[in-house]
């Protein structure tokens, strides 16, 4: 394809949108006015190329303003980075949240995935097509379906972008509500409500949760940073020995011993080392990590500088979905705080060493929850996962050893250091220790965020939520990436080992609830569907999976053919893919069809 983008140049607005982040260029070769010595010599090309990591936040940059990427203001930014434009259009259509064709300069993307779907959201997605007219038409506004935007607690949900406005997320939603949001003067940032469950006095990860927020006074009031202090007179290898011993399996789904992943970086000789935190909340049913980021954002901050301490890193990012615009202005504020009180830069915090901390902001690609595509998305690239090994323990941000761990697994690391491994490990169970966040949604009574300890058993869990849980049809354990168990199965026991027993998974904590009223074929087709949306498209396996296994369902009957059929994709995509995403696309589906809940 010849985009012929060189030919096109930026408007005003655009080249003021990426003048300000990127500062204003210093020459012809980096997007100023060419002189006739330009056209002798080429200078600066290696600094440029070296800024391609900021490919991401320049077309966010325009997205924002604009409203989507022109091939003006796309070829300013590449001009800017010396990216080739064929790169930049790869990136830039990879990415759900940005758009390469003209959109209304405001735009409701609806949540029509699992959880949202059992609030109505196809009703309302038919209603809104019947006022609005069909999906990303309409001159001022428009609207769009969205998978999971991690507001399943308030579903049906919606994200508004606003072109040169404020974004925000809005649930629950109406169809009358969605045209005042749209039609009205540009509203400020939503309010983030407390999920109902987030607050008790037995709580570890949610003890502030109502009290703190993005304050460092009220956070250093009750008792933040004092793991930092104490993790500092322990020395980096004590502090990699506590985690160890505290058994902390990573809570991002993989349930990874995190002081493996710490003392594996620690060992690598090679600088500078980086703290990367996974903040790419995509699974659908999934929403903890906002509450946390939302709730108590120093807890994180913190919990990443005793990593950098750890390992020695001197720089730590915060990759955060795109779809948390309000979660992402509350870490900018509570980072800002953290530097000037000095608990960031030089010697942060009397350390005596130096750490710093970004945050990137993804734009809508589900995939880059993978470490490594989270990585790649992070450079400036699509969000294609990396084959391995290496690992990121060896080489991982910019080809330097970097450790990654993801919003909750962070959040323990204060208590694990301020209160010892022992008691971390004096709740759950011998091989499950400390405490576990499990996002409650679908047609339950209160939806939220629930901690309990690991090793609870579904059913207790669930009673956190439910007045009654007889009406359950269905309930989806771990997001779109798990398994479906019927009323049968309530009294599994929430552990890593039991649930391995079971043959179901943790995964991210996401717990959706379907009633006896839900078409559970109708939620089965949108789990395909979504895994077809979310492939990269980089292995076979997955990209061709996908989308048969949806072809597959549509043809599903009792009895029939594609029962096989959809067995043999699944089978083929866990053993052949290159990732988590391909090796995970037919769990739900095929436990879905082995308990009779489609097709029968």
């Amino acid at each position: 394809m010849d985009l012929k983008l060189m030919a096109t140049q930026p408007t005003d607005a655009e080249r003021s949108a990426v003048d300000g982040l990127l500062g204003p260029p210093t020459d012809g070769w980096t997007g100023g006015e060419r002189t006739e010595a330009d056209l002798h010599i080429a200078r600066g090309g290696h600094s440029a190329r070296g800024r391609r990591h900021l490919l991401l936040p320049a077309l966010w940059a325009l997205q924002d303003r604009i409203g989507w990427i022109s091939p003006g203001g796309m070829n300013y930014v590449c001009r800017r980075l010396t990216v080739p434009p064929a790169e930049a259009y790869g990136v830039a259509t990879f990415y759900a949240l940005f758009s390469t064709t003209e959109l209304a300069g405001r735009v409701a993307h609806i949540c029509d995935d699992v959880a949202c779907l059992a609030a109505g959201a196809a009703e309302l997605c038919s209603q809104v097509e019947a006022v609005m007219g069909p999906e990303g038409t309409g001159d001022k506004a428009a609207w769009m379906r969205s998978p999971c935007l991690g507001m399943c607690d308030r579903a049906p949900a919606a994200l508004y972008q606003f072109a040169g406005g404020v974004d925000r997320t809005a649930g629950p939603i109406s169809v009358e509500q969605i045209q005042a949001s749209l039609g009205a003067a540009l509203p400020g940032p939503g309010k983030v409500a407390t999920p109902p469950g987030a607050a008790g006095s037995d709580l570890r990860l949610l003890r502030r949760v109502g009290t703190v927020g993005a304050n460092l006074d009220d956070y250093i009031a009750s008792g933040g940073y004092t793991a930092l202090t104490k993790a500092v007179a322990m020395g980096p290898q004590g502090v990699v020995d506590e985690v160890a011993a505290s058994g902390l399996l990573g809570r991002g789904g993989a349930a990874f011993p995190t002081g493996r992943k710490w003392a594996a970086v620690a060992a690598e000789e090679a600088t500078p080392k980086y703290v990367v935190c996974n903040a790419d909340e995509s699974e659908p049913g999934t929403f903890k990590d906002r509450l946390l980021m939302d709730a108590d954002p120093f807890a994180i901050i913190e919990a990443m500088t005793i990593a950098a301490v750890a390992v020695g890193a001197e720089h730590g990012y915060i990759y955060i979905r795109g779809e948390y615009p309000e979660t992402t202005r509350t870490l900018e504020g509570a980072l800002a705080a953290a530097s000037q009180g000095g608990y960031l830069g030089a010697d942060a915090a009397g350390s005596g060493s130096d750490f710093d901390i970004e945050i990137r902001q993804g734009a809508g690609a589900y995939i880059c929850g993978e470490e490594t595509a989270m990585l790649e998305s992070m450079e400036g690239k699509r969000g294609e996962p990396r084959q391995k090994p290496p690992y990121p323990n060896q080489h991982g941000l910019f080809g330097q050893p970097t450790l990654i761990n993801n919003v909750e697994t962070l959040a323990n690391i204060p208590h694990i250091i301020n209160d010892g491994a022992s008691s971390f490990r004096s709740v759950g169970t011998s091989d499950s220790t400390g405490t576990r966040l499990f996002c409650l949604s679908g047609t339950v009574d209160r939806p939220g965020v629930y901690e309990v300890a690991l090793g609870t058993t579904l059913r207790d869990v669930l009673m956190l939520a439910m007045d009654d849980v007889d009406s359950i049809q269905a309930v989806l354990l771990g997001g779109a990436a798990g398994s479906f168990v019927t009323a049968d199965s309530l009294d599994i026991a929430l552990s890593h080992e039991a649930a391995q027993e079971a043959g179901v998974t943790l995964g991210s904590g996401a717990i959706v609830v379907f009633d006896e009223t839900i078409d559970m074929a109708a939620v089965v087709a949108r789990i395909a569907r979504f895994f077809r949306d979310e492939s990269c498209g980089q292995c076979v396996p997955c990209r061709v999976g996908t989308v048969r296994q949806e072809e597959a369902l549509t043809r599903l009957t009792s009895g029939s053919a594609e029962v096989a059929l959809l067995a043999e994709i699944g089978e083929v995509m866990a053993e052949a893919s290159i990732c988590g995403l391909g090796h995970t696309a037919s769990a739900a589906v095929q436990s879905a069809i082995d308990l009779g809940l489609v097709g029968s």
